[in-house]
């Protein structure tokens, strides 16, 4: 016995046969239907509820969306970013114990500055030996506290305690960095720290803001001479001693509270420039 064929309908939008309640080619219903959500009767083909505006079969989720759906739950992305996380997490916990152990066996006072990478300085043990303590900071002002940090990581480099200045270093960069805006002094006084703890570029760039405002200044000629004496560059360096040589009397005409500051460092560097470029004095 023949079964009988599935009446055809013409979809009343786009004109394609079709059998079932809805399109093949575009989707419109091919018969009247009821709208899920208020239950009002839908004319072939409506897309959309004339009287509540819902979608037509937007009552329950079609094959495609229940198909990406579990493709969606099968996906491995949502555990990677979970494992990430955790990792993340753990990374954090473990930070916060070990510096909690250093800072304890250091007997740091509990305000002391974080530490902040210094791109350039080596990844070596930077723990300062137990004999070294961070100055008490506490009650002072920024400015001052920059400057004690600065004098604590002078004095250290003079000693020839590379480990302990890379300790402090950190410190000290941190609390200039939170100066705004630094006077030439201020920005000497971080090269210099950037300076022996190794991060020369931090220490050119200081030197760089110093001269760009004024080209004659001796604290910004003596840091970028000395930058070029750790990079190697005799020439350049020899040209900054010149200049050095050249704007000595007229700047120390200035009477600039930073000159008399390091009136030690430009008495050297001066000194310096003399033997290097065999003048006298």
């Amino acid at each position: 016995m023949t079964s009988p064929q599935p009446t055809t309908t013409a979809c009343s939008v786009c004109g394609t046969e079709g059998t079932g309640r809805f399109c093949a080619n575009c989707g419109a219903t091919l018969s009247s239907s009821q709208c899920a959500s208020c239950h009002t009767q839908l004319s072939p083909g409506a897309h959309f509820c004339h009287r509540c505006g819902k979608p037509v079969g937007a009552g329950s989720p079609s094959a495609t969306t229940t198909g990406e759906l579990r493709k969606s739950s099968s996906s491995p992305l949502p555990w990677a970013v979970a494992a990430i996380a955790l990792l993340a997490l753990l990374a954090m916990s473990a930070g916060k114990f070990f510096n909690s152990n250093r800072g304890s066996s250091l007997d740091a006072p509990a305000n002391a500055l974080p530490q902040a990478g210094l791109g350039e300085v080596g990844a070596g043990d930077a723990t300062a030996p137990a004999e070294v303590r961070a100055p008490d900071i506490s009650s002072l002002s920024p400015e001052e506290r920059a400057d004690r940090l600065f004098n604590r990581v002078m004095l250290l480099s003079s000693q020839g305690k590379a480990d302990s200045v890379l300790f402090f270093a950190p410190m000290a960069i941190s609390a200039y960095q939170m100066l705004s805006p630094l006077s030439a002094d201020q920005r000497y006084d971080l090269g210099r720290i950037a300076e022996v703890a190794g991060a020369i570029h931090l220490a050119k760039a200081q030197a760089d803001t110093i001269l760009r405002e004024n080209p004659t200044h001796l604290l910004g000629l003596i840091l970028a001479a000395r930058v070029d004496s750790i990079a190697g560059d005799s020439k350049s360096q020899r040209n900054y001693q010149s200049k050095i040589l050249s704007a000595e009397t007229s700047e120390k005409a200035k009477n600039l509270p930073e000159y008399d500051r390091h009136s030690n460092d430009i008495a050297a560097a001066v000194a310096e420039a003399r033997r290097s470029l065999g003048k006298k004095s």
